[in-house]
């Protein structure tokens, strides 16, 4: 069963498959999960709570693992509302219960729960501070930045178990027997932690003094064997901003659907010329969050966007905008513009693009008018050349 991880570590976590867009954002067409975990020793911890929307179904599956006993210790890893939202509330069930946090964490609890006289109950750890439990003893580790300030994540020595926060999360409802993790953790990754690269390699180095045998993030499976494997390897390349996958991501932002008959022209063309993987996003249909998951994983990519407005089309300016934010860095990047009569999509995007880290901008330019013509494929041809052999 879903909810046995081992023999002492109950998943109490809570599905909310209507949820359309988290952080009112990122659409989540399959909903999104709300993990929690109670640790059964001598002594019982119960890790994070749940977001406000599923707070009744996680106090019920609370009740059901512990069976009758009370809880001595609730462990906030992160105080951000889609996994904190029941502090005060399991507070007032067991008022003997301590609340384990980082200083930081108590620092910023009163912003959400005003007036609930949790300060006296809250117990505050720092970088490698312990707790016993009985046969358990839980490690904690400070993780600042990954993605907030007062984070930290937990080892338990017992079962070799780390409590990950936010870290190795994913879209989606809670599935443990899904087979491809990597998909809407990357789209995770890059959209919520992504600008975090530094303090994400932190955590990984940290990580690797322990010995880890599975990983209980606060979104998605818990990751073992393979699969923990796996996570640990692409986490330490979208930490370190290497590219995880050779070939070229094409993102167009087009008006009449000209620009964007030459994206799909030009994927044609680079396929043609050997490039391993081609993929082209529609800025205006697409979804964001995935349109960045590609540049990202991508070390070479071509903007094509209409010109508007004196400037670029504005889902060009958006994803360019979001990238920048997320610190979109150590990539390639190739230009093509069109307008009608004063292209000016160029412009703008190569000052938004050289003001990120290590994004080189390769020539030459492309300018298109209207609708792409026979003239225009050598130099959508020589823009193909210089990008692959860049």
């Amino acid at each position: 069963m879903k909810n046995i991880i081992t023999k002492d570590i109950r998943y109490i976590g809570v599905d909310d498959p209507t949820l359309a867009l988290f952080e009112s954002q990122y659409h989540t067409p399959d909903g999104m999960c709300y993990n929690s975990y109670v640790i059964l020793d001598e002594k019982v911890a119960v890790m994070d709570t749940s977001d406000s929307r599923t707070i009744g179904q996680w106090k019920q599956n609370l009740t059901e693992a512990l069976d009758g006993r009370q809880p001595d210790y609730l462990i906030v890893h992160h105080l951000e509302p889609d996994h904190a939202s029941g502090i005060a509330e399991v507070c007032e069930l067991y008022p003997s219960m301590q609340i384990v946090c980082s200083a930081k964490a108590k620092q910023m609890m009163p912003q959400y729960f005003e007036g609930s006289a949790l300060e006296e109950r809250i117990l505050t750890v720092k970088e490698g501070d312990t707790l016993e439990l009985g046969r358990h003893t839980l490690q904690f580790i400070m993780t600042p930045m990954v993605h907030w300030p007062e984070v930290m994540v937990t080892y338990d020595n017992l079962d070799r178990a780390l409590f990950s926060a936010d870290g190795f999360g994913k879209f989606g409802v809670y599935d443990a027997d899904a087979d491809d993790w990597a998909c809407e953790a990357r789209r995770y990754y890059f959209n919520i932690c992504g600008k975090y690269g530094t303090p994400v390699s932190t955590m990984l180095k940290k990580a690797s003094a322990l010995d880890i045998e599975r990983i209980l993030p606060l979104h998605g499976p818990v990751l073992e064997g393979e699969k923990l494997a796996e996570a640990l390897r692409l986490y330490t390349i979208w930490s370190a901003y290497d590219v995880e996958t050779e070939g070229v991501f094409i993102a167009h932002a087009s008006i009449h659907g000209n620009t964007a008959a030459a994206a799909e022209h030009l994927a044609e063309i680079l396929k043609a010329k050997g490039c391993p993987k081609v993929d082209v996003s529609d800025l205006c249909r697409d979804d964001l969050s995935e349109a960045i998951e590609d540049a990202f994983r991508y070390g070479k990519m071509i903007c094509m966007a209409s010109s508007y407005d004196a400037g670029v089309f504005p889902p060009m300016y958006d994803f360019l905008h979001h990238l920048d934010i997320k610190a979109y860095q150590r990539r390639r990047v190739a230009l093509v513009e069109n307008g009608s009569w004063a292209p000016s999509a160029a412009k703008t995007m190569r000052p938004m693009l050289e003001g990120m880290k290590q994004v080189e901008v390769v020539e030459p330019v492309v300018t298109l008018r209207g609708r792409m013509k026979k003239a225009d494929i050598p130099q959508l041809e020589a823009l193909a050349d210089a990008l692959l052999q860049a």
